[in-house]
């Protein structure tokens, strides 16, 4: 290495351990930020977990290669932990991923005492860790079947029960300690917005192999490189996280926004982040949230839609006594689908055949969505029309790929194909004049028991009797992914602007991961097999179109509705701003101490 390339590297170094210093050092303990979830995490590993509410905590510690910039709208992808944007070849199958140098991991015993730095190898190990038959990760679509070589080191496994890690894979090749080069079997037009998923966050191999279990996952022990760090966590109830002092630290970058004035004014010349400390609750029933948020017990709230009448108008204004307290509100269509999924492979409302069908499309046409929206969510969401959410590609709000409300329809529907009440009980039989029940799954809130009410009475107008099934949000999700499930309603989130992933929910290879419909049907896999290999254009959007009639012809979903996310905000949290594709905004936030925190009158 020459004398000049010498001095480049060690001011680099010197730069970075200066910017990790300041960080440290505007990371106020005093600043506290107090926040809910409104359901259980399940733990804290980027390539195990598959839900939302994990997902918040994950991104605060991890980091993907790439990320949102918080206040850029339209929303815009930037570099993260790499020096720049990848550079890509002119078909968009191979590409080179340089990493930032002097990026350290969070102190941990698996580092045996010495400051350990994020490498391009760190990239490539976590990638490979989602394509491990053993990890079973719910991300898999996000790597399966891309990179060169990469199928046979996964069949290799699926023989021997072991995946080898330090095997070279031609497609992911670590060039040197910060260089990473992809080549791809088909170019990866949405590789840009991928790589900021949670899924593609950096982990060291040294944790895994000191805390993995079973399936080499390790839930309960975050070591990454992103601001925070877990400090304390009761599962199901609290969990608290510090700015982690080997933080990088992220210089404030003002934003074009006209919107952004002030808050440009009040972070100008910060480096983020600069909260100490974020508390988070787990309150999974509506009425304490809103008490907590009225109570300035956490700092801003999304509104539950149950209570909506409580904080607010049907047309986003807040009542007088929120707007008197400084309450300011952020509000947007998210980016997310709400369904019921049935399991195509239960004995009564799975499989392909025409009665089969029939009985998911009657249960589809008898279940009123509209009143959903109307009465439990308060007017805070839209009918849903496709599978793809709006704000995102792929989504057609002209096209008409789901069933409308027609119970009389859905009678005549079952009748046809022989699900009627043969012995005078009102209750509809199987066709082979077995008793017919549907079990849906629960959650024991206040708010899910009105969805029960709902699919139970318009079940019995239909002449079908529905059972519920109770337990926790996180042992439901258990339940889903072993296939325990008959029915069960929940909602997916994109946490990128490329909406075709979407579809992956219905992937056949992903049965029993995302796809917990387990839904397998050759010619929806062609088609997303095609889509992922175009461009976001007129050609993908027509696949997408066609998949999203399958799914409203098959009907592994019933669709319901897109969600108007209502966030109620405190005077004293500085810069929050509504993005669908940021969803954890603590190391953008500041706390101004200055502003008595006052309860809501």
């Amino acid at each position: 290495m020459s004398a000049a390339r010498v001095l480049s590297a060690v001011a680099v170094a010197l730069l970075c351990a200066a910017t990790a210093a300041t960080a440290w050092a505007q990371a106020d303990p005093k600043k506290v930020l107090r926040v809910s979830l409104r359901s259980a995490e399940t733990g804290f590993d980027p390539q195990a977990f598959s839900d939302l509410y994990s997902g918040y905590v994950i991104r605060a510690i991890f980091d993907p290669p790439f990320r949102y910039d918080y206040r850029a709208r339209p929303h815009k992808v930037v570099p993260n932990t790499t020096v720049a944007l990848p550079e890509s070849s002119k078909d968009g199958r191979e590409w080179t991923i340089r990493i930032r140098p002097g990026i350290f991991f969070a102190d941990d015993p698996a580092f045996k005492g010495k400051r350990r730095e994020l490498t391009a190898a760190d990239y490539a190990y976590s990638w490979k860790r989602v394509v491990d038959p053993r990890t079973r990760a719910p991300g898999l679509e996000l790597f399966d079947g891309k990179i060169v070589g990469m199928d046979k080191l996964v069949a290799q496994a699926k023989a021997t029960g072991k995946f080898d890690y330090d095997a070279p894979v031609e497609g992911l090749q670590v060039v040197d300690k910060y260089t990473l080069k992809l080549k791809l079997n088909y170019p990866w037009w949405d590789l840009l917005a991928d790589l900021t998923s949670a899924t593609s966050a950096a982990v060291a191999r040294e944790v895994v192999e000191a805390y993995g279990d079973a399936s080499g996952w390790v839930m309960a022990n975050p070591v990454g490189t992103g601001p925070y760090r877990l400090k304390e966590w009761v599962r199901a109830q609290k969990i608290v996280l510090e700015a982690s002092p080997s933080f990088r630290g992220m210089p404030y970058v003002e934003s074009s926004d006209p919107a952004d004035r002030d808050v440009n004014a009040r972070l100008r010349g910060k480096v983020l982040p600069t909260i100490g400390r974020v508390e988070i609750y787990v309150l999974e029933e509506s009425q304490p949230r809103v008490l907590a948020f009225e109570k300035g017990d956490i700092d801003y709230l999304d509104i539950p839609t149950d209570l909506v009448p409580n904080v607010m108008e049907r047309d986003g204004r807040l009542l007088p006594r929120f707007a008197k307290a400084g309450v300011r509100m952020e509000r947007g269509v998210q980016p997310s689908i709400v369904y019921a999924f049935f399991n195509m492979e239960d004995p009564v409302v799975g499989g392909y055949t025409n009665e089969k069908i029939a009985l998911r499309r009657a249960i589809g046409m008898g279940y009123n969505a509209e009143e959903e929206i109307r009465v439990i969510r308060q007017g805070q969401g839209r009918f849903a029309n496709m599978v793809v959410p709006p704000g995102v590609s792929g989504h057609d709000p002209k096209l008409v790929a789901n069933t409308k409300y027609d119970p009389a329809g859905a009678r005549a529907l079952l009748d046809k194909f022989g699900y009627v009440d043969r012995d005078g009980d009102g209750w509809r039989e199987l066709p082979d004049g077995r008793p017919m029940a549907l079990k849906r799954g629960t959650s024991p809130s206040a708010l899910e028991r009105q969805y029960d009410e709902l699919w139970a009475r318009n079940m019995k107008d239909i002449g079908v009797r529905m059972e519920m099934v109770t337990q926790k949000w996180p042992d439901m999700l258990k339940m889903a992914r072993n296939g325990q499930l008959q029915i069960w309603q929940l909602a997916n989130t994109s946490t990128s602007t490329e909406g075709y992933g979407v579809l992956g929910l219905l992937y056949g290879p992903n049965s029993g991961l995302a796809n917990l419909s387990r839904f397998r049907l050759p010619e929806f896999d062609r088609l997303y097999d095609a889509s992922k290999k175009l461009p976001d254009g007129p050609e993908r959007a027509k696949l997408v179109g066609e998949m999203s009639q399958l799914v409203a012809a098959y009907a592994p979903w019933k669709l319901t509705a897109y969600r108007i996310e209502n966030i109620a905000v405190y005077p004293w949290v500085i810069g929050f701003k509504y993005n669908p594709f940021n969803q954890n905004p603590w190391q953008y936030l500041d706390i101004d101490l200055a502003v008595p925190r006052r309860a809501v009158q």
